[in-house]
């Protein structure tokens, strides 16, 4: 967990490109790659953001971080009946809920939960920003975010998750920025509306 995106630790994993923007982006494509690895108790990931108009003022567990330079990671395993929209600001602050029906309402989803405070906390995140970026950054900018998501913070919602091994699960990884200067959406899976919440463009991510 100390973000080295080059470290011998991701010497393996492959690279996947969030590359797939939507129509609406305006006038900014940032290159953005992640990488995941697992291992008996957790998920791992690193985000590598080549960016601009870099902004974070929503702060703090379950804060609005889609409103920021933000990246994502929505999982949806092969137990339980929902998915977990995992989504870290380039500050650090990150947003989770499980999502069993995505159809919208007004004040959310027809069935979900927010992660609880106690979960969240089991949750650990690294990054290269501080906490808080206003005014915005306007110059190029290369910044990283690195996660550990323990199966523990994942079960009290959708159940024992036995051995990953060997198994497939579906999910997406995305970035965004909804209000910053120029607001941007890019998928690793395209999406076929603008609205991350769409499991049937997850793909498969296999535990090898």
């Amino acid at each position: 967990m100390n973000g080295a995106w080059d470290g011998p630790a991701w010497a393996d994993a492959g690279t996947a490109d969030i590359a797939h923007f939507r129509p609406e982006t305006q006038g900014h494509h940032p290159r953005v790659q992640v990488r995941v690895l697992y291992d008996a108790s957790a998920l791992y990931g690193i985000y590598r953001v080549e960016d601009r108009y870099v902004r974070c003022v929503n702060q703090g567990f379950q804060a609005m971080v889609c409103r920021d330079s933000c990246v994502e990671f929505f999982v949806q395993p092969d137990v339980g009946h929902g998915y977990f929209n995992f989504e870290f600001s380039a500050g650090g602050s990150f947003l989770c809920m499980y999502v069993r029906d995505c159809t919208r309402t007004a004040d959310g989803f027809v069935d979900y939960v927010r992660m609880r405070e106690e979960d969240g906390r089991k949750v650990e995140v690294w990054h290269s920003l501080p906490g808080r970026v206003e005014p915005e950054i306007v110059e190029p900018t290369l910044w990283f975010l690195q996660f550990r998501i323990p199966f523990a913070a994942l079960e009290p919602y959708c159940g024992p998750l036995g051995k990953p091994m060997g198994r497939t699960w579906q999910g997406n990884f995305y970035k965004c920025g909804d209000q910053t200067s120029h607001p941007h959406w890019a998928s690793w899976a395209p999406v076929d509306e603008l609205n991350f919440h769409l499991p049937r463009c997850f793909q498969a991510l296999q535990f090898a």
